[in-house]
């Protein structure tokens, strides 16, 4: 057994979010602590950053309380597991002329379901998110469906 075994971690998400022009207005960070107040969630990472018209990519620091409004209280949630690289990945699939952030989080809620999988043996062989807009196409499409049938 190793010490890794001992670990009780919930699995790790990361988040990408795309702003057209401008940075967030803070709307959601009250949100996002109360997650993380609560224990459902641990933020590992937040970084935002910005892409101009010509493809440049500049990182707003959080520090920056100004330009990230509703985000200070997350000053300084870094681990170290993201790099310039990533954001530069990151920025790749963005607009131009667009703000975003990425945030890496560990989904607390499930680190004691995890761990006992992992006890028993099991181990994760896929995963993925269901897009909500999906969803909501696939449920107002059964609605209609039914309203058919009636």
């Amino acid at each position: 057994m190793s010490a890794s075994d001992d670990v009780e971690m919930g699995p790790i998400d990361y988040l990408l979010i795309e702003w057209p022009e401008q940075q967030p207005r803070g709307e959601a960070a009250p949100h996002l602590i109360d997650l993380a107040d609560r224990g459902i969630i641990r933020i590992l990472d937040l970084s935002f950053f910005h892409k101009d018209a010509d493809g440049e990519v500049s990182v707003i620091a959080l520090a920056d309380v100004e330009a990230i409004a509703g985000f200070e209280e997350l000053v300084g949630a870094s681990s170290g597991l993201l790099s310039g690289e990533d954001l530069e990945e990151a920025a790749g699939v963005l607009e131009p002329g667009t703000s975003a952030a990425l945030l890496i989080f560990e989904n607390t809620w499930a680190a004691p379901f995890v761990t006992a999988l992992r006890h028993n043996g099991g181990q994760l062989v896929a995963g993925g998110r269901i897009p909500v807009q999906a969803v909501i196409e696939a449920l107002d499409a059964a609605e209609a469906a039914s309203e058919e049938e009636r």
